[in-house]
């Protein structure tokens, strides 16, 4: 069943009564993304030096943002570079120059 249909088929009263539970007890991609956040910011904080980032890893810090620009792969690269470097990897590509 599409949104629409389903709209279709509920009375306002019960839409807002649904409206308001989503309030209170939120479900959604939205409430999934922040459940894979805070299990991405768990895992980055076990890893984390805390002299090189004082600040822990929230789970907003690996939420999606939806409507920025697209990245380049070179402004990817230099995320992937910074990631690296924070959680203390080693880069191999610069043993075959």
């Amino acid at each position: 069943m599409t949104v629409s249909e389903l709209l279709a088929r509920i009375s306002s009263r019960e839409l807002a009564e649904w409206m308001a539970y989503a309030q209170l007890e939120p479900f959604g991609e939205e409430r999934a993304d922040l459940r894979a956040g805070i299990v991405a910011a768990t895992v980055a904080n076990t890893a984390r030096d805390p002299r090189k980032r004082a600040r822990p890893f929230a789970a907003r810090d690996f939420m999606p943002r939806f409507g920025r620009r697209r990245q380049t792969w070179q402004e990817q690269l230099r995320i992937v570079e910074h990631w690296n470097r924070l959680l203390g990897g080693r880069d191999l590509r610069k043993k075959n120059r």
